[in-house]
C-alpha cells in the first residue's frame, strides 16, 4: 500500500485522529483531561467491573475445553504444515510481546503492595499470612486469566489467517458472527487499534516511570517528566529503528535477548537470595492459586463496597483486554503451523508459568527481607511503586550491577514491546499486511509515544490505568463474540486424520486381512 494510500483508508485515518486528539487535549489541558479520565475510570469499574470477570472467565472455560476436543489436532496452517519459528524463539516472543515491562515493574511492587495492605480484609496487614495471600493474589494476577485473553484473539486470527487464507484483523475473525458489512468491519477494526494504543501506552509509561526511578536510585538523576520525555524520546528511536529490520530481525533478536537476561537476572537473584525460602513459597503459592482460582476470578465487593478488587483484579483484565488486539494479533503472526491444543497449552501455560517464578523469585525475596530482616521494603513501596525492584536489589550482593542490568531489561522489553505494536498497528490499519508500509509503522510509533507522554504528564499512573480501562470496556463485547466465531468456523472444520490414526489402521487392516488368510 503506497503512503497516499493508506490515508484513504478509514480505519487508519479515524484512529489516528482519535488518538491525536486525545494528545492535544491532554497537552492543552492536563488538569480537565486527568480528571475526567478518573470520572470515566470510576463509571466503568463500578458498573462494569462484574463484566470484566465474567467474561474472562467464560473464555478460560472454553479455551480448556476447545484444547481437550477433538478440534485440538486442527493446525494453523495447512495439515502438513510445521511452526515457523523454534520453540524458544516462539515463547520469547510471546513472553517479550504479552507481558512487556509490566512483569519487570510489578514483580515485585504487587507483592509487597499486597503485603503492606492486604486484599483480605480479615488477614492482617504485614504479617505472615498476608504475605502468603500476597503471593497467591500475584500469581493469580499473572497468571493463565491474562493469557486467555490474548489466546482467544490470536487463536481466531491465526485460524483465519493461516487456515482460511483470509487477511489478519480483528473484523475478519468477526466474520461468521457480524457478516462483511465494510462500515461495521471499519467500527471494530478502529475500536482494536484504539484499545491497542492506550494499551500499549500504560507500558510504556510505567516502563519509563520504572526506568526513571532506576536511573535516580544508581545514578541519583531524580524524577521529573522531563527525564521521562529524554526516555520517551530514546526509546522511540531505539523502536523505529528495530521496527525497519522486519519481523524476522529485530523483533526476533530481541527477544530472545530479553528472554535470557531475564533468566540470567532471576537465576543470580534465585542463587543470591534465599533459595529455600523462594522454592517453598512458590510451591505453596502455586496451591493457593489453584486452590482459590474460582474464587478469585468471580470475587466482588457489593457487600463490603471495597475497592480492591477494581483498583486491582479488573484493572489488570481491562489492561489483558486492551492489550490483546495488539498481542492476539501478534501472537497469532509467530504461531503458524502450530495445533489449536499447542497453541492454547503452550500460550496459556508456558509463559504464565515463567511470570509466576519471577514473582516467586523477586517477590519472595523481597517478602523474606521484610519479614526476617525488617528492611521495610513494602514501605518504599507503599510511597513509590517503581522502587520496588530497586529497594530490593540493595539488600543483595552487586546492587549497581543488578540495577543497571535491569534498566537494560526495561528499555529492551519497551522497545520490543513497541516495535511489535508499531508492526501489528501498521498492520491492521492497511488491511491486514504481512509487510506494512514504514510510513504507517512511523505513525504509530509517533502516536504510541506521544499518548504515553501526555499520560505521564496528565496524570502519571493513574492516568495511564484510566485510558487502558476505558478503552477495554467496547473490546470486551468482542471477545466474546470471537467465542462464538470460532466455534462456528470449527463446525464447518473437517477433523485432519493423524498419522498415527493411519498407522493404526493400517496394522487393524493387516491384521484382519492375515486373519481371513488363516
Amino acid at each position: 500500500m503506497l503512503n497516499k494510500d493508506i490515508w484513504k483508508n478509514p480505519v487508519f485515518t479515524i484512529s489516528a485522529v482519535v488518538i491525536l486528539i486525545l494528545v492535544i487535549l491532554g497537552a492543552a489541558i492536563p488538569k480537565k483531561f486527568g480528571a475526567v479520565a478518573d470520572s470515566l475510570f470510576t463509571f466503568t469499574t463500578v458498573n462494569f467491573g462484574w463484566f470484566f470477570l465474567l467474561a474472562v472467565f467464560i473464555i478460560i472455560v472454553f479455551l480448556i475445553c476447545l484444547a481437550i476436543s477433538k478440534y485440538g489436532t486442527i493446525r494453523l496452517g495447512g495439515d502438513e504444515e510445521r511452526p515457523e519459528f523454534s520453540f524458544f524463539t516462539w515463547i520469547a516472543m510471546l513472553f517479550s510481546a504479552g507481558f512487556g515491562v509490566g512483569l519487570v515493574f510489578w514483580g515485585i511492587a504487587e507483592p509487597m503492595s499486597h503485603f503492606f495492605t492486604s486484599p483480605i480484609p480479615e488477614v492482617e496487614a504485614q504479617t505472615q499470612q498476608a504475605a502468603r495471600v500476597a503471593m497467591g493474589y500475584s500469581f493469580f494476577h499473572w497468571g493463565v486469566s491474562q493469557w486467555s485473553v490474548f489466546a482467544i484473539v490470536g487463536l481466531v486470527m491465526g485460524f483465519m489467517q493461516y487456515r482460511k487464507k483470509q487477511n489478519g484483523l480483528v473484523s475478519t475473525a468477526l466474520e461468521p458472527v457480524t457478516g462483511t458489512n465494510r462500515s461495521v468491519k471499519a467500527t471494530i477494526d478502529t475500536f482494536a487499534v484504539v484499545a491497542t494504543v492506550m494499551g500499549i501506552a500504560t507500558s510504556l509509561g510505567l516502563g519509563i516511570l520504572q526506568i526513571n526511578g532506576g536511573l535516580d536510585a544508581v545514578f541519583n538523576t531524580g524524577t521529573s517528566f522531563f527525564i521521562q520525555l529524554i526516555i520517551i524520546l530514546i526509546i522511540f528511536i531505539a523502536y523505529m529503528a528495530s521496527s525497519s529490520t522486519g519481523l524476522d530481525k529485530g523483533i526476533r533478536y530481541l527477544s530472545n535477548l530479553n528472554l535470557i537476561v531475564a533468566l540470567i537476572l532471576m537465576a543470580f537473584v534465585f542463587i543470591a537470595g534465599p533459595t529455600v525460602f523462594i522454592l517453598e513459597t512458590f510451591t505453596l503459592a502455586i496451591g493457593d492459586y489453584f486452590t482459590n482460582f474460582i474464587q478469585y476470578s468471580l470475587r466482588l465487593q457489593p457487600y463490603q463496597q471495597g475497592t480492591w478488587v477494581r483498583d486491582w483484579t479488573i484493572f489488570y483484565w481491562a489492561w489483558a483486554i486492551a492489550w490483546s488486539p495488539f498481542v492476539g494479533a501478534f501472537v497469532a503472526r509467530v504461531s503458524r503451523g502450530r495445533t489449536i491444543r499447542e497453541f492454547i497449552i503452550g500460550v496459556m501455560v508456558i509463559p504464565p508459568a515463567i511470570a509466576c517464578l519471577w514473582i516467586a523469585v523477586f517477590g519472595g525475596t523481597a517478602l523474606w527481607f521484610d519479614l526476617n530482616k525488617q528492611t521495610k521494603i513494602a514501605e518504599a513501596v507503599n510511597v513509590d511503586l517503581t522502587s520496588a525492584l530497586f529497594e530490593t536489589f540493595l539488600q543483595l550482593p552487586l546492587t549497581t550491577i543488578l540495577s543497571v542490568l535491569s534498566i537494560i531489561l526495561i528499555f529492551t522489553f519497551l522497545v520490543t514491546s513497541a516495535d511489535s505494536a508499531t508492526y501489528i498497528l501498521a498492520s491492521m490499519t492497511t488491511n491486514g499486511s504481512h509487510v506494512p508500509p514504514l510510513f504507517a509503522k512511523l505513525v504509530w510509533g509517533f502516536l504510541m509515544s506521544a499518548i504515553a507522554g501526555v499520560l505521564l504528564f496528565a496524570g502519571g499512573l493513574r492516568a495511564l490505568q484510566t485510558a487502558s480501562l476505558i478503552s477495554a470496556l467496547p473490546f470486551t463485547v468482542l471477545l466474546l463474540l470471537l467465542i462464538i466465531s470460532i466455534s462456528k468456523l470449527l463446525k464447518k472444520e473437517p477433523i485432519p486424520i493423524r498419522k498415527a490414526d493411519v498407522r493404526r489402521f493400517e496394522r487393524l487392516q493387516k491384521a484382519i486381512k492375515k486373519k481371513k488368510e488363516e
